[in-house]
């Protein structure tokens, strides 16, 4: 069975509601009303599979230097949050939209930045040139699935953030630290895909 075959079942079953549906402070995620936004997992499709993840550019405002998936807000413009994941993907990473074969999307995960962020699964050629937007991105790099999904690689912490205790998930590979909402899908994801790695 080929690898999208293999995430579609995967993804086709009912699961259980995600372990992590949101940022943790305090049981307090603001504001109110969440800005839509969606992000592409690009699955490799080789014989062990990996997962694309970025480094995000050190000039940026927010997040800067941390590791994420390409994506970003859903524009007024995008048809959906499929669509919105390409289409930041295509502007981030260079990644044509003709190159993924999209599986579908997954749960949404509420940030304490105020962001609602659908992932949406996909699976690209293992040789697809990916070039970085200068602007954005600082790296772009391939991480073994059979890594981020195996259990003892993703730990939970906390820190004292503004006076409030804040859990969340991190795991460690190549001396990048993967950890926050990125490190929180993954490990949404992992009870469903963890067989395919």
């Amino acid at each position: 069975m080929s690898l999208v075959n293999r995430l579609r079942e995967a993804m086709a079953h009912p699961g259980s509601p995600p372990l992590y549906p949101s940022d943790d402070v305090d049981g307090r995620i603001v504001p109110a009303r969440p800005v839509p936004a969606a992000v592409l997992v690009a699955i490799t499709d080789r014989p062990a599979p990996g997962m694309i993840l970025t480094e995000r550019a050190g000039t940026l405002r927010q997040h800067s230097g941390q590791v994420a998936f390409p994506g970003g807000r859903i524009d007024p413009d995008d048809a959906s949050p499929t669509a919105a994941a390409l289409r930041e993907a295509e502007e981030e990473i260079g990644l044509p939209p003709s190159a993924v074969r999209v599986v579908g999307e997954a749960d949404p995960y509420l940030t304490v930045t105020g962001y609602s962020v659908t992932p949406v699964i996909g699976v690209i050629p293992p040789d697809v040139p990916l070039v970085p937007s200068e602007a954005e991105v600082a790296a772009v790099f391939e991480v073994p699935l059979s890594f981020l999904l195996a259990p003892g690689n993703m730990v939970e912490r906390s820190i004292l953030l503004d006076g409030r205790q804040r859990r969340y998930r991190e795991a460690i590979w190549d001396n990048r630290r993967i950890w926050g909402a990125t490190a929180a899908m993954i490990a949404n994801l992992s009870d469903r895909l963890r067989w395919i790695a």
